[in-house]
């Protein structure tokens, strides 16, 4: 585990978040989850371009430039609107995070950041002839070295936007199982792109995990749906951890984790269900015991839930603001009751 990572276990949420106020969403983050817990810095989806997940990573690109076109983003010879928008934005949120933790009479020692991992970038973004820029290696390789040349100049605002806190970052690949099986369709839908070898993958993440510990980054993790979930690639790639959602797990999968935790990896626990956010939350204790029962099964220690972050199984855009802090509410006493497990 990484040396400054706390041994008392955390809590945090994925970055997306309901509503277009981001003075009142980091309030509620930061107030929430305060120390040892990992407050974020929010994605407003429902503010519109620029402010979804691929347009605001895709605005931090060097030297690669966006728009929006009926089919989506799209690759462009020059910065338009839309790149303003989302690079307006994120500007807006971070000097709102400024104004927040400066208002505060103890300030969290670390801050999260969201980012769409290089892949799921690629497979996001169109070239100019409407295809996806993860047809082309010559596009995905661009794509992967421009995100690792941009991530510094964006650690270097936050680090100013938060004097003294570490910043963790999640990259997140929410299309990976696609982009490995090789089943993206094609802009014509009629065809699928074909898969991306697992080398390729692993060291587009190695660049961009290198570039953000250069950048000062003090805990990387790479975010994935459980299906398929790469395991083995995101740590052969130099992460400091993996975000997975518990729910559907398999045993080999299960397995691959506890090799993780025995090497010292951190693993962010999608434990709470939060599919389906009209429904009623589960109990904190029967979440406890989901992740209880399989640790006790491979046979870790109650001392090793200490590398263990438990996070919501999803974003939660689709939440009220109100809902979302209850979320982060039973998050905190999930990671307590995991807690008062691993103190024994």
């Amino acid at each position: 585990m990484p040396s400054d990572a706390p041994q008392q276990i955390s809590a945090t949420a994925l970055g997306p978040w309901p509503g277009t106020d981001a003075v009142e969403a980091a309030r509620i983050i930061r107030g929430e989850l305060g120390s040892p817990h990992l407050p974020f810095i929010a994605e407003l989806p429902e503010r519109g371009v620029g402010s979804d997940a691929l347009g605001r990573t895709a605005s931090l690109l060097v030297e690669m430039a966006i728009d929006v076109q009926p089919h989506g983003w799209r690759l462009v010879d020059r910065p338009g609107k839309d790149l303003r928008r989302a690079t307006s934005a994120l500007a807006t949120d971070i000097n709102i995070l400024a104004d927040v933790a400066g208002a505060e009479d103890v300030s969290a020692p670390l801050l999260k950041i969201q980012l769409l991992g290089p892949l799921s970038l690629a497979a996001g973004l169109h070239l100019h002839n409407g295809e996806r820029a993860l047809l082309d290696y010559g596009a995905r390789r661009d794509i992967a070295e421009s995100l690792a040349a941009g991530v510094g100049e964006h650690l270097a605002r936050l680090s100013a936007a938060v004097p003294g806190a570490g910043i963790v970052v999640q990259i997140d690949e929410p299309d990976i199982a696609s982009v490995l099986a090789g089943t993206i369709p094609t802009a014509s839908g009629y065809r699928t792109l074909r898969s991306i070898p697992g080398e390729e993958v692993t060291n587009a993440w190695r660049l961009v995990i290198d570039a953000l510990k250069a950048a000062g980054a003090v805990e990387t993790v790479v975010s994935v749906p459980e299906i398929e979930a790469p395991i083995q690639r995101i740590l052969a790639a130099g992460a400091d951890g993996v975000a997975v959602p518990l729910k559907a797990l398999t045993t080999r999968q299960w397995e691959q984790l506890a090799v993780a935790i025995e090497a010292g990896k951190r693993i962010w626990a999608g434990a709470l269900p939060t599919d389906n956010p009209g429904s009623t939350l589960p109990r904190t204790a029967d979440v406890v015991e989901a992740v209880w029962r399989p640790w006790r099964q491979l046979g870790l220690p109650a001392s090793a839930l200490g590398t263990l972050r438990v996070t919501p199984s999803t974003g939660l855009e689709q939440f009220t603001p109100s809902a979302a802090k209850e979320v982060l509410t039973r998050l905190t006493q999930v990671a307590d009751g995991l807690d008062q497990l691993a103190q024994g």
